[in-house]
């Protein structure tokens, strides 16, 4: 036999393995996203429509489902703060969260507002999967229940997925010695772990601020972030990899409904995609009734819990507006106090105007969440900011201008004495601040304490409008749920007229 025709079948074979179609595979899946969502119940927005809240959500991703396969992601940010999660420490949150179930959850620095063991609790509760990779035990071992990553099969497509939550919650919330890694490193290290296992197509859900998304974002190391925290709608695709965050409080929910093409050569896999990006403007979902039911019996129970007694008053506390907008106020030591200890700050201020309920409250008088609601109807929420001593200064000048005559932008403060001379004239009235026991330092900066109106420059107090907040206003809690729980735990005020405030 020659040679030619002793390789022929050798030949023969190596032509047919030439010539044989690699293999393919097609996944084709809708990553659904939702973040920082806070209320239950849908809210009236600006143009007249109804958007938001479980029920909504709840229908937007079971229309979803129905389609096809679908991994619903949630970014965090959920058990605070809303009025009902200061009652009830976000446990309603889990339940109607349940009732949607994500198919994967990564909390939010919220989600450590009532500190370690109320996170735990509440996580332990959760029937939907948890995953926080950059987030340890204070011996540095995985949460319980919590995973780091994860992949999963769809028409033969691995998908992985990871999840991290937001690096700077020790600063920004309460989660007392639990540990956290960086957000955007973690990520890009659990994303080359899932390539190692097989991962074709790789997620990154993660609780973090727009600068980390793009951090991430320009590694190339995942396909898509799910992100949340900073409040907006916003896509980013660059025909490589995407990153989406859908508003909050369920107003929208973004759809990337990705085809995903995977071809194997040579034990080589090979990875195309491209999404098609869908916006839910929850204005046009009906609904679901089951979740809807489950939200109305909140809100009736609601109802009943805002005559709940918090504590005590052992001295006078008078809100009417002669009061709190012209001189120190017991009732307006109170909030401050409350506000300064929620948010450890240096210092806090509260506007006299924005203490509105115009009563007397007794010694003795039992006060109610229906009481601090009255105080503080605005809604609005304790924001903590960074200034300097001379911004402080300038803040209190401006507090005291329009004294002897009466008006909301009058100081009601904690951590600070202030004297003042009122025959000077307005600006230059302040003779003395302490911050504790030491004179104030006009070129150190303080942590303050004060509410989004202020922070705004509203009542005059421009200085404080370009300072650096410690966190977004819409992620700060809010101002009446921080005086409840202070009041909770304090149990009786005892703190009257104190000579916080000094006018001469």
């Amino acid at each position: 036999m020659s040679a030619i025709a002793r390789l022929l079948p050798f030949i023969v074979g190596l032509a047919l393995m030439l010539a044989a179609p690699a293999r393919a595979q097609t996944a084709k899946v809708a990553f659904v996203l939702v973040n920082d969502i806070y209320q239950m119940s849908e809210q009236k927005m600006p143009d007249g429509k109804a958007r938001g809240g479980f029920a909504r959500l709840a229908a937007a991703v079971k229309a979803e489902r129905a389609k096809g396969p679908v991994i619903f992601a949630h970014a965090g940010d959920t058990l605070s703060p809303s009025l009902m999660s200061g009652f009830d420490r976000g446990a309603h949150i889990i339940t109607l969260t349940n009732m949607v179930a994500p198919d994967a959850f990564v909390p939010g620095n919220h989600e450590f507002d009532f500190g370690k063991a109320t996170f735990l609790q509440r996580m332990a509760e959760a029937t939907f999967p948890r995953y926080a990779a950059n987030l340890r035990g204070p011996d540095g071992a995985p949460l319980p229940g919590f995973e780091d990553r994860a992949i999963v099969t769809i028409g033969g497509v691995r998908i992985g997925i990871t999840g991290a939550t937001y690096d700077d919650t020790a600063r920004a919330s309460s989660p007392e010695d639990l540990k956290f890694a960086s957000t955007v490193e973690t990520a890009k290290t659990q994303a080359g772990a899932l390539r190692r296992e097989g991962a074709d197509f790789v997620v990154a859900i993660i609780h973090a601020d727009r600068r980390q998304d793009y951090e991430l974002f320009g590694s190339r190391t995942v396909d898509l972030i799910l992100s949340g925290h900073d409040h907006d709608l916003f896509v980013n695709f660059d025909e490589r990899g995407a990153m989406v965050e859908s508003s909050y409080d369920g107003h929208f929910v973004t759809v990337i409904e990705a085809t995903i093409d995977v071809v194997e050569r040579d034990g080589k896999r090979e990875m195309k995609w491209w999404p098609q990006i869908r916006i839910i403007d929850t204005a046009t979902v009906t609904p679901d009734p089951q979740v809807a039911a489950a939200v109305a019996a909140y809100e009736q129970d609601f109802t009943r819990e805002i005559d709940v007694p918090l504590g005590t008053t052992a001295v006078e506390l008078d809100s009417r507006n002669v009061t709190v907008r012209t001189g120190e106020a017991a009732v307006g030591n109170l909030i401050a106090d409350a506000m300064r200890a929620s948010a450890r700050a240096d210092v806090a201020i509260m506007n006299g105007g924005g203490i509105r309920s115009g009563k007397v409250y007794a010694p003795g008088t039992t006060l109610t969440r229906r009481d601090i609601l009255a105080e503080m109807p605005f809604n609005n929420r304790m924001v903590t900011i960074e200034v300097s001593g001379n911004d402080l200064r300038r803040a209190i000048e401006n507090g005291l201008a329009l004294l002897p005559n009466a008006s909301g932008r009058f100081p009601q403060v904690s951590g600070i004495t202030v004297e003042a001379d009122l025959k000077r004239p307005p600006g230059s009235r302040v003779v003395a601040i302490k911050v504790g026991a030491l004179p104030l330092d006009n070129d150190k900066l303080y942590r303050l304490a004060t509410n989004d109106f202020m922070a705004r420059g509203g009542d005059g107090y421009g200085m404080l409008r370009d300072a650096k907040q410690l966190l977004p206003v819409d992620d700060s809690p809010l101002l009446a749920n921080e005086i409840m729980v202070y009041l909770r735990r304090i149990g009786a005020v005892r703190s009257g007229i104190e000579g916080r405030m000094i006018l001469r």
